[in-house]
């Protein structure tokens, strides 16, 4: 009868049932299995209310939605392109920043490449650089803010990973700090190989101009503050994590549509609508999830997965490796937070028993992740760059291939030193 019901589970997962019910139905049935009371789901569900560093998340999805409905994508683009426009590969360097920095405070790659896309891809082609290359840099920037705060999965994996015995350390401070060099390191390579495509082409430079780098600053006035908030105040302890969310959220509300009026105070209760109807779909999967998690630890199937993998791989170099083509390939086929709901209880224990730090592991979870979003043949980033560039798929494969194989070797770099990763905590 079990082997029946975990059939028809999977059936209804390949037939697209909501996530959150299959997961709610195998931790239901598991439970029943071990005889334990189902009003233990309640109580997980619980637990995850009362958990203080959930109210960040709402928060800065909310802040996340109101920048991306007004203006501030033009004015990110007209600033960075002020401050590195003249470098070689500058338009280049403009867009991965500007990508970044919007997909960082969004928490939606596809919604940057919406919103940045109709600027930058036109953009980069009148400056001469190859059709190809424009796409697909658009499309592979989307993803670049994963690792930088306040991005949504980076928040999401602290919360999930707190839920764990093996991961009580991982806080959202300090997984903030450790995707800053990896995201870091993603955009130099990236840069260096536009530096190469520049040269190629002969991409002529944009002059500095000192006026048009005051008149950027002026119009993004507001916007610059935003770092502040998020950075400055968590880490100089003004500011705890939810604080500096409810702090963000309130001055973006204030930005957009009292000071910028960008924002109708009509529009901005629909904004307030999509950004929770978003986020509560997330926090439902992620309530039935640590019911899951907590059968799989009763059950000790972490455990006994780790004593399997143990048998057949020794070195934990293999390990990272084999993990790494794992994730890169979950990453086609789950969107993110489904990824992080379902696979970090079951690696987390994993990890630690080869000796990597539960943060390292964060970090290369999301570094595989965004290579995920841009990998063929079903990539995320893929299929909303087709629709909003009219460009068929296949030829989206080819335009980001080059990228893909730069980033590669980037969350190579970062799976196998971990100082990067560590070296701000």
């Amino acid at each position: 009868m079990t082997l029946f019901l975990i059939i028809v589970l999977l059936v209804l997962a390949l037939l697209g049932a909501p996530l959150f019910t299959i997961l709610a139905a195998a931790a239901a049935l598991g439970f029943t299995q071990q005889e334990i009371d189902l009003t233990i789901l309640g109580v997980e569900l619980y637990r995850l209310v009362d958990t203080p560093i959930l109210l960040a998340l709402p928060l800065f999805t909310y802040a996340g939605y109101v920048l991306g409905e007004g203006q501030t994508s033009q004015r990110l683009v007209r600033l960075t392109r002020a401050l590195f426009g003249w470098l070689p590969s500058g338009l280049a360097i403009v867009a991965f920043c500007t990508c970044a920095f919007f997909t960082a405070f969004t928490g939606a790659s596809g919604a940057t490449i919406v919103a940045l896309g109709a600027l930058l891809y036109p953009a980069l082609k009148q400056a001469g650089y190859p059709d190809k290359f424009s796409l697909g840099l658009v499309t592979t920037s989307g993803s670049l803010g994963l690792l930088l705060p306040p991005s949504l999965p980076l928040i999401l994996y602290a919360i999930i990973a707190q839920q764990l015995p093996q991961g009580s350390g991982v806080t959202i401070e300090a997984i903030f700090k450790a995707g800053l060099l990896p995201a870091l390191l993603m955009i130099v390579l990236l840069s260096l190989y536009s530096l190469r495509i520049t040269r190629k082409h002969t991409i002529p430079l944009q002059p500095f101009s000192k006026a048009e780098l005051k008149l950027a600053i002026k119009e993004a006035k507001w916007e610059i503050p935003l770092p502040i908030f998020v950075l400055g105040g968590i880490y100089s302890g003004y500011f705890a994590v939810s604080e500096a969310a409810a702090v963000t959220a309130l001055y973006v509300t204030v930005m957009a549509v009292f000071i910028q009026r960008e924002i109708s105070l009509a529009r901005l209760f629909g904004i307030m609508r999509e950004s929770m109807v978003m986020i509560g779909a997330i926090l439902l999967i992620l309530g039935v999830a640590m019911a899951f998690t907590n059968w799989m630890i009763d059950a000790e199937i972490p455990t006994r997965l780790f004593d399997f993998i143990k048998q057949h791989i020794d070195s934990k170099w293999t390990f990272l490796l084999l993990l790494n083509v794992f994730l890169l390939v979950l990453g086609c086929f789950l969107d993110i937070f489904s990824a992080l709901v379902i696979m970090v209880p079951l690696l987390l224990p994993i990890a630690i028993g080869y000796g990597i730090d539960p943060i390292h592991l964060g970090i290369i979870f999301l570094a595989n992740m965004e290579l995920g979003y841009c990998t063929p043949p079903v990539g995320m980033n893929l299929m909303i760059a087709s629709y909003r560039f009219k460009k068929p798929m296949t030829e989206l494969y080819q335009t980001t291939v080059p990228f893909l194989l730069v980033l590669m070797v980037a969350v190579l770099i970062i799976t196998y030193v971990p100082w990067l990763s560590l070296a701000l905590l």
